[in-house]
């Protein structure tokens, strides 16, 4: 008998702030940013198999699945638990892929979740979000659940209470290199630290790869110039994507309108809970 396929959220997230403050004596970047998770995002269907395999049929043409970091998130969890079962994963994109909006590391997340009550592996969340921190950095974050102040490499997570608000997120296609961006002359690395009660809305849109970014693709400026006239927001982390916040759903969708001829927009709402503690809190199948 075929098992049942299971679908669970992945929800996208953006950096509301970041900034870097120094750097660790292996040369990783110290940063301090707010998480703000979304209500909108990818959506991850699971079948359970009777053997340990994990199958991907479909994916990014450009990703091999042993690069895919929803495979390896399963793969993670089969090592560390020793589970004789598999699962083939489908990953339905609506998250822009090198955006900076979280996808992959979202994906991964639900992956590790999901299976981990699907399997019924019974770890804990402290011992999932340290799985999680080997693919990425951003992983914790989408396990633990909650929107949330970080700083470390981004993966010393307090959860963080924020206002209400809509968002519109601006994909204009543009694709920044991480590691370029890390690298570039005119990143502030030494930014002066900040406390979590410090945060307020005058700070949201501050992003350190916003100089880098702006410097490496006009178009990218052009994006976020027409944001800064008409609402906060900026760039979210260290991809191309970005975001302009409103009150209410109806000022975002007005936003949206105004913003469409940069690129492709979405309207979501910022929530303080993962929609995937929701499906998990909400049942195991």
């Amino acid at each position: 008998m075929t098992e049942p396929v299971t679908v669970w959220p992945a929800p996208a997230k953006l950096n509301l702030f970041l900034q870097i403050v120094g750097r660790r004596e292996d040369g990783y970047h110290l940063l301090q940013t707010v998480f703000q998770l979304l209500d909108w995002g990818d959506e991850v269907e699971i079948r359970l198999l009777p053997e340990a395999r994990i199958e991907r049929p479909e994916g990014a043409e450009d990703v091999p699945p042993g690069q895919d970091l929803a495979v390896r998130a399963a793969r993670l969890l089969q090592e560390a638990t020793g589970t004789r079962l598999g699962a083939e994963l489908r990953v339905r994109k609506r998250i822009p892929q090198g955006g900076g909006f979280g996808g992959g590391s979202s994906d991964a997340a639900t992956v590790l979740c999901a299976l981990n009550r699907l399997w019924g592996c019974g770890l804990a969340v402290d011992r999932l979000a340290a799985l999680g921190l080997a693919l990425g950095a951003d992983v914790p974050l989408f396990v633990r659940g909650r929107s949330a102040w970080a700083e470390g490499v981004g993966e010393r997570l307090r959860p963080m209470a924020l206002p209400p608000a809509w968002f519109v997120l601006v994909d204009a296609g543009v694709r920044l290199s991480t590691a370029e961006l890390f690298q570039a002359a005119e990143l502030t690395r030494d930014a002066p630290a900040i406390r979590m009660s410090d945060f307020a809305l005058d700070l949201v849109g501050k992003n350190a790869f916003a100089a880098p970014a702006r410097a490496r693709s006009p178009e990218l400026a052009r994006v976020l110039d027409a944001i800064a006239q008409q609402a906060p927001g900026g760039l979210t982390g260290s991809g191309g994507g970005c975001y302009a916040m409103a009150s209410t759903r109806e000022e975002a969708e007005e936003l949206a309108r105004r913003l469409a001829g940069f690129g492709r927009c979405v309207v979501a709402r910022g929530v303080d809970r993962s929609p995937l503690l929701d499906r998990l809190d909400g049942g195991g199948g």
